[in-house]
């Protein structure tokens, strides 16, 4: 009786702290179908009388670009998620399974670049993007995402529990590192690779900072850029802005509903063996 009396409380206790998590994401919901005057009405009303769906249509249809900016955070995040993939999968396979000298020195090394904090990086980044001729372009906030240490190491630690024999026996039949890497071994790696989607997707959908220092150009603004943006130009208008905040979180939304299955097992894995 005491056990089941301590799992009750244990469970309503993370089912309230859970409430108070996503109460800022019910609220936004539910004021992004209010009209402006109902959106501090008290008492608060979860499901509003009138819905109002006229806030949608301005940010989307009205004069802000809104499309244009969210077509530009697609490109941007889909880019950088799929070069990120290939990187991430083509370094974890040399440091899992190609034999070289001081392998894993080099990737100790590899990874003591996360103890540098990003903020140091922004200037030298400025610079090196001015002489390349890329600042000011959507390749300023792909290229620096395509590189992933953590995916790198994420992937490494899911190839090491894959038996050494599978490569082995590929290449005895004639496979090169290639194809052994795409065909073989990537296939078995699929909660950690869908797992890596999920984060690089959410980490790049919502780079603020570095679409903030290399980009000017409005036409070229991400929807971190627009939100902020459409706050100055809309004012204090809250149903608006949590209509457009609405907006900008669906497709991560989407893609975590799509890929949830493989999400926890992606995070556990290499979690025993490293």
């Amino acid at each position: 009786m005491k056990h089941k009396k301590g799992k009750i409380l244990g469970t309503v206790f993370v089912w309230l702290i859970a409430l108070l998590c996503i109460m800022p994401f019910i609220w936004m919901i539910s004021a992004s179908f209010k009209r402006e005057a109902d959106v501090f009405a008290i008492p608060f009303q979860l499901i509003p009388e009138y819905i109002n769906l006229n806030n949608f249509k301005e940010v989307w249809f009205g004069k802000y670009n809104y499309p244009l900016m969210f077509l530009n955070s697609i490109k941007v995040t889909l880019l950088s998620v799929v070069f990120a993939i290939i990187t991430s999968l083509l370094a974890g396979y040399g440091f899992s399974k190609l034999k070289f000298p001081g392998r894993n020195k080099i990737f100790l090394l590899y990874l003591a670049t996360m103890m540098v904090p990003p903020q140091l990086l922004m200037v030298p980044k400025f610079l090196m993007f001015k002489e390349m001729g890329i600042y000011n372009t959507h390749w300023a906030l792909i290229l620096p995402a395509a590189f992933s240490i953590y995916g790198v190491f994420m992937i490494r630690q899911y190839m090491l529990q894959i038996p050494e024999e599978l490569s082995e026996a590929a290449r005895i039949d004639g496979a090169g590192d290639l194809r052994i890497c795409f065909q073989i071994i990537s296939p078995l790696c699929k909660p950690a690779i869908v797992t890596l989607i999920i984060l690089f997707f959410t980490w790049s959908w919502n780079d603020y900072d570095n679409a903030l220092i290399f980009i000017n150009s409005k036409d070229l603004y991400t929807i971190n850029l627009g939100l902020v943006n459409f706050m100055d130009e809309t004012g204090m208008k809250y149903a608006l802005i949590m209509a457009a905040s609405v907006i900008t979180i669906i497709p991560i939304f989407i893609i975590f509903l799509v890929a949830q299955k493989y999400f926890v097992g992606g995070l556990t894995a290499g979690s025993v063996k490293g």
